[in-house]
């Protein structure tokens, strides 16, 4: 009786460790192997299948991108037991675009990855953008009263008293000391009134008020199922462009987070770096 009771117990252990198993769908290595991809600018398998002609993206987080006046950054983890999405937020300037976005990159394997279709291919992505302030609003505002062409260029009229910031208007401060005290510095070349420049705007609003500039629950999920749990938000972390996510502290803490849905796990060693005054952007 004593050996059917051990025998019976033993095949239930075994059984409820195959059925943990069988339900936890991915693990640490994976996800750190989809980050090393996106850092690469791999596709992963998790994109959809597509035709020859068409064209894949997979972007992950740059906060010295040429191209964009880098001003607010987060993390946002959701898993479950079988699906699991890491998006990284980026809001700035696009200098090239005259516009002030957010970036939203998409990892995990659950991705509603966007779709732009076009007649001679189509754009497959893991980022989508939502503008902050649109480029003719950044015309309207733009410093008209100078002598040469650069006293306009992207410098805000100091006679601005309200900026549209997604369809809402926001009062100006024109006020170039406020912008210094928090480390923003202004540009100095053809720049006599210390006007405001277009991406020193985006940054005062990261620094006094960030959630003006920040991504929504909804916008954020926009691309992941609805119903998939969040787990936290990291908003200071240790980053490092020059090493692979898989090789780094904070992607194996995310990573860790992701598996075992325990948020406790969050306790880096390595000093947050990841605040824009850290890093060169938006200079090309």
């Amino acid at each position: 009786m004593k050996l059917i009771f051990i025998i019976t117990l033993f095949t239930l252990i075994s059984c409820n460790k195959q059925i943990k198993k069988s339900t936890m769908e991915y693990t640490e290595n994976e996800i750190l192997e989809q980050l090393d991809l996106a850092f690469k600018g791999e596709p992963s398998k998790y994109y959809p299948k597509v035709r020859p002609q068409d064209i894949k993206y997979n972007f992950f987080l740059d906060l010295e991108h040429g191209y964009c006046e880098t001003a607010g950054n987060r993390i946002h983890l959701y898993a479950d037991e079988k699906q699991w999405a890491i998006v990284f937020e980026k809001s700035g300037y696009q200098n090239r675009a005259t516009r002030a976005e957010i970036e939203l990159d998409y990892i995990g394997n659950c991705i509603e990855y966007p779709v732009d279709k076009y007649p001679e291919r189509n754009y497959i992505t893991n980022a989508n953008n939502i503008v902050l302030i649109d480029s003719d609003e950044y015309a309207r505002i733009e410093n008209k009263q100078a002598g040469n062409d650069l006293e306009t260029f992207e410098l805000i009229d100091e006679n601005t008293k309200e900026i549209k910031v997604r369809n809402k208007l926001i009062p100006f401060n024109n006020n170039y000391k406020d912008y210094e005290k928090i480390g923003i510095e202004l540009r100095d070349y053809d720049n006599p009134k210390k006007l405001i420049g277009f991406g020193d705007l985006i940054r005062y609003f990261n620094e006094i008020n960030p959630s003006l500039i920040s991504a929504s629950e909804e916008e954020i999920k926009k691309y992941i199922p609805k119903n998939l749990k969040k787990l936290m938000t990291i908003d200071e972390f240790h980053y490092d462009p020059s090493t692979s996510p898989s090789k780094q502290e904070t992607y194996k803490l995310i990573s860790k987070i992701l598996v075992t849905k325990n948020t406790s796990y969050w306790k880096p060693s390595l000093e947050s770096n990841n605040n824009w005054k850290n890093w060169e952007s938006g200079n090309l």
